[in-house]
């Protein structure tokens, strides 16, 4: 039997999408997501919940929705969730529960810090891409 790990989420930006690229010149890109949730309880009073979800692209996907993404957007996306860990320079534990997208959709309107037009771009153009610090590769650990 097939084994499945995918995540949907339909949400706001909380911030701006922050993009840095590894020592190999590969893009990744890592914002949060703010899913809400509504419900009355037993008493008939309204609740509200925010979940607040992290999410990392990779590669062109990255660079795409660094140039697209801001903070407000409403976005759909798809992904897997990932779970990591390291030891800081202190020796500290740390454990990080994230969503790895591989796709994602823009839901509104907004319009974007670098370009007037909320669609993603062409196949005819390349989102301007211009330098970020480094950070470790996909497969190892990111403690950002």
């Amino acid at each position: 039997m097939k084994n499945l790990n995918k995540a949907t989420l339909i949400g706001n930006v909380v911030k701006d999408p922050e993009l840095k690229y590894t020592p190999q010149g590969t893009a990744v890109v890592s914002f949060s997501v703010a899913t809400n949730r509504d419900w009355k309880d037993a008493s008939g009073v309204k609740k509200e919940e925010a979940t607040f979800h992290r999410v990392t692209a990779w590669s062109k996907l990255a660079e795409i929705i660094s140039q697209y993404v801001v903070k407000g957007s409403k976005v759909y996306l798809e992904g897997r969730i990932s779970n990591r860990t390291w030891k800081d320079q202190a020796g500290a534990d740390h454990y990080m529960t994230e969503i790895v997208a591989d796709e994602l959709i823009l839901l509104d309107n907004k319009k974007t810090s670098q370009d007037a037009t909320p669609s993603f771009p062409d196949n005819q153009n390349e989102p301007d891409l211009t330098p970020s610090p480094q950070v470790e590769p996909e497969n190892e650990e990111m403690p950002f």
